[in-house]
């Protein structure tokens, strides 16, 4: 890999999501060699991805070169590898383009999208948790509506213009927010020929009520927003198959739909090699302590959405979401430096600083440990929470521009096909 002698430890990261990148900071001129490791040479800002999907950003504002954000570090390198296998008894990673050895080890995989199983599912429907799978979305929105307008039939302009998403949580409630929005604002003003009360957006929950890991004050507000924007919401519903144009579930319900949208759950991206009792099979997390080891390992150690630390507050372990990665990724950096000097280490606390979603214009629910509130000031917080959580200056700056744009010209600037999308890709 071409990495040169050093003295110092060398640390290895795998991955540069949140937790990630929120670590590899940590070690900026330290007396530490770290290299980061991912197979794609940006972090993305995941809880925008649904932005990028319903035509509102393009993914550069919600995507950050990981190279420049160690290009003033000497002892910080990182490599565009995919990370095959971990071998813990010689202390090496082994990817795609060669072999590793390390000191110390931190896996900060993420998740993937859980199927569940389903392979139909899995095969028909489109998964959103990267930026290509966001841009695949936008694509097939966007040719459904060109398909509609030349549509020899009513059956088939239906099942082009309705939207099926299944998950009730925040990527699917954004979601189904924004692909309305696209309904109520643009539709009409694009496609002269289509008529918007053609099209429908379903959104599907498994549990009695959306947002589950929110308050019922902000379940019932997002139910009461979402249906006011004119979506369909079906609680209590599970999806049994899809084959492309069918959806079958659990009840009575049965959705033609040429657009099926999974957002009903993650599932651990965990790698080969390390013990198996080192990890919780139901989610695919390492069980790790409260310094984040790996169960049985001194210098292996786990973060974020991987890793599963149970505490008396948490006993299935943190929620996947970037607070608990940002917070683990910073204690772990301080840690290392303390393990190197044979120093006492913290214990991880967690801090919860609230929840939060959006479900369109001037609509939105926040969650906080003292208050709980929704609608226009909600939204503001939402939006200047995320803003201000995004990585880099010039991103900040697009995203308030485009949202500003958006706002004043009920638009979405981005209804761009530049990679139509095939289910043959």
């Amino acid at each position: 890999m071409n990495i040169p002698k050093s003295k110092n430890p060398r640390i290895v990261i795998i991955g540069g999501g949140f937790a990630g990148v929120s670590l590899v900071k940590q070690f900026a001129n330290k007396k530490v060699q770290v290299i980061l490791l991912d197979k794609r040479n940006y972090h993305t800002f995941q809880p925008l991805l649904y932005q990028v999907s319903s035509s509102g950003l393009e993914p550069d504002s919600i995507a950050y070169p990981l190279r420049k954000i160690i290009k003033k570090h000497n002892n910080i390198f990182f490599r565009l590898a995919e990370v095959s296998s971990i071998d813990s008894v010689e202390n090496q990673v082994i990817t795609n383009i060669g072999s590793l050895s390390f000191d110390y080890l931190v896996i900060a995989t993420g998740t993937k999208t859980n199927f569940f199983g389903n392979k139909a599912i899995e095969k028909n429907s489109m998964p959103m948790k990267s930026v290509p799978q966001a841009l695949n979305i936008r694509s097939l929105i966007l040719q459904n509506f060109e398909k509609a307008a030349i549509a020899s039939s009513l059956d088939e302009r239906e099942a082009l213009l309705n939207f099926v998403i299944v998950g009730g949580g925040p990527t699917g409630v954004e979601l189904a927010g924004a692909i309305t929005e696209l309904k109520n604002h643009i539709l009409s003003r694009d496609y002269h020929d289509l008529n918007a009360r053609d099209m429908q957006i379903h959104l599907l929950e498994g549990g009695s009520k959306l947002l589950p890991p929110m308050s019922e004050h902000a379940s019932r507000k997002a139910l009461e927003f979402l249906e006011k924007l004119g979506v369909i919401v079906h609680c209590n519903t599970f999806v049994k198959d899809y084959n492309g144009l069918i959806v079958s579930t659990n009840s009575d319900l049965i959705l033609e739909t040429e657009t099926l949208i999974w957002a009903a759950g993650v599932t651990g991206n965990p790698i080969e090699g390390l013990r198996a009792n080192v990890m919780v099979e139901r989610v695919n997390r390492y069980r790790v302590n409260r310094y984040n080891q790996v169960e049985g390992y001194n210098n292996i150690f786990a973060l974020g959405d991987i890793a599963l630390m149970e505490t008396e507050r948490y006993p299935n372990g943190h929620p996947q979401v970037a607070q608990p990665a940002i917070q683990q990724g910073k204690l772990l950096g301080k840690n290392l430096m303390k393990l190197i000097e044979e120093k006492p280490l913290k214990k991880f606390e967690y801090k919860d600083k609230g929840s939060m979603a959006t479900i369109g214009r001037n609509k939105a629910v926040v969650d906080l440990k003292a208050y709980k509130f929704a609608g226009f000031f909600a939204w503001f917080v939402w939006m200047f929470v995320h803003l201000m959580s995004l990585v880099g200056f010039r991103n900040r700056a697009v995203v308030f521009f485009n949202w500003t744009y958006n706002y004043i010209n009920f638009d979405k600037a981005t209804r761009l096909i530049i990679r139509p999308f095939s289910r043959l890709n």
